[in-house]
């Protein structure tokens, strides 16, 4: 609170007590007393009155700087009220204790919040570990459907097994610090995981995963980096670019291209790109396809939550809650999550992982160098065998 501040709050004082000062003058005058006299009384109460709004000031704005600084020191704002010095004033101890009710209110709304909070979330890990048995059966029913019937059911099922898992980890981000566990980890071993937890998907939309350069350190929560890639994996099959006759498909579920048009959609196939690269003290993983792309005026809303875009209403199924997932993850395991994307040619992610200085670079991987295709063009890494 400035000086200047303080004046203007006492201004309707001071215009008072200045016309209460001059009728006094007047008077003074007019029942024959000195001018003299009344010069000095003027100048005396007028000195009085400076010395006094001085103090007053001295004494606010310290007090005010005490306020301040156990509301900084505090990392319950709420308790702000029962943790500054009792006040002496009884106006402001009144406005104490309206404050200390007000306190006192909220907190038990916002205990009560967050108590039905946790039985939700607690419910949504319930269901969640209850709706894994029936999906389970049903993949295992559908093992002796017909092959046609059998990739559609596979691939349904995996649908539900994603939105299943995107739920148990929404539950989750509001308490990430019970379940994250920040180590170091292998990136190869974390893209394998999420390539082949999502294998089934990949296949079936055709999907050719080019990986490079992985074999390298970083420092983080496992699980969690890999349902980050995992929504990557799964935004890039949805908004993969379809082949033109894609919507004919015969009784089996599935179309059969003529050779040459088989051959030209092999060279013209959905990829996805899986590249690392080191710097000082971190490793940068780029995911990058190319789909249909993202309008560039929809980029700066990709990562808000339930935003789904033009892309998400032409295809249809889309929450928009995929992104915004990594996002709010991301930020949790301090891992930088940045897109750029070009409509009609591709979307680029770019993961960065914190890795000490000197660990960034090659490392020893349990991986040959080459690499074979897997069924629907996955490219999946080999395991080196043991030497005898």
């Amino acid at each position: 609170m400035s000086f200047s501040e303080f004046l203007g709050d006492r201004m309707r004082k001071m215009v008072s007590q200045g016309l209460a000062l001059a009728v006094s003058a007047l008077f003074l005058l007019g029942t024959g007393t000195q001018p003299g006299v009344v010069i000095l009384l003027l100048l005396a109460f007028l000195l009085i009155f400076a010395l006094s709004l001085a103090v007053e000031y001295g004494k606010k704005r310290s007090r005010l700087a005490e306020l301040w600084a156990v509301m900084e020191g505090l990392d319950e704002k709420y308790l702000f009220a029962e943790c500054v010095r009792p006040p002496r004033e009884i106006y402001e101890r009144q406005l104490f204790d309206l404050m200390r009710l007000s306190a006192s209110s909220m907190v038990g709304a916002v205990s009560d919040a967050q108590a039905a909070q946790r039985e939700y979330r607690e419910y949504i890990e319930r269901w969640v570990h209850e709706i894994k048995a029936p999906i389970t059966a049903a993949g295992l029913i559908c093992q002796n459907a017909e092959a046609g019937l059998r990739r559609r059911l596979q691939q349904e099922l995996a649908r539900i097994e994603a939105h299943v898992e995107r739920a148990l980890f929404y539950a989750r981000a509001e308490s990430q610090e019970k379940d994250v566990l920040i180590c170091r980890t292998d990136l190869e071993e974390i893209v394998e995981k999420a390539i082949l937890g999502h294998r089934t998907l990949l296949r079936q939309s055709g999907i050719r995963v080019e990986t490079k350069d992985l074999g390298k350190t970083v420092y983080t929560d496992e699980k969690w980096a890999v349902f980050i890639l995992g929504q990557l994996l799964q935004n890039a099959a949805r908004y993969r670019k379809l082949p033109r006759e894609e919507s004919q498909e015969n009784e089996g579920g599935y179309r059969k291209l003529p050779r040459a048009e088989s051959q030209q959609e092999e060279a013209d196939s959905a990829v996805i790109c899986l590249q690392a690269e080191s710097l000082e003290k971190q490793v940068r993983l780029t995911v990058s396809d190319n789909g249909i792309g993202i309008a560039a005026h929809e980029l700066p809303r990709v990562f808000d939550r339930g935003f789904t875009g033009s892309n998400g209403r032409s295809r249809g199924g889309s929450t928009g809650m995929g992104l915004y997932l990594c996002k709010r993850l991301s930020s949790s395991l301090e891992l930088g999550i940045a897109i750029r994307s070009k409509e009609g040619e591709g979307t680029e992610v770019t993961l960065t992982f914190p890795a000490r200085e000197g660990e960034g670079g090659q490392a020893a991987s349990p991986f040959r160098p080459g690499r074979r295709r897997g069924a629907g063009g996955v490219t999946l890494p080999v395991k080196e065998k043991p030497r005898m």
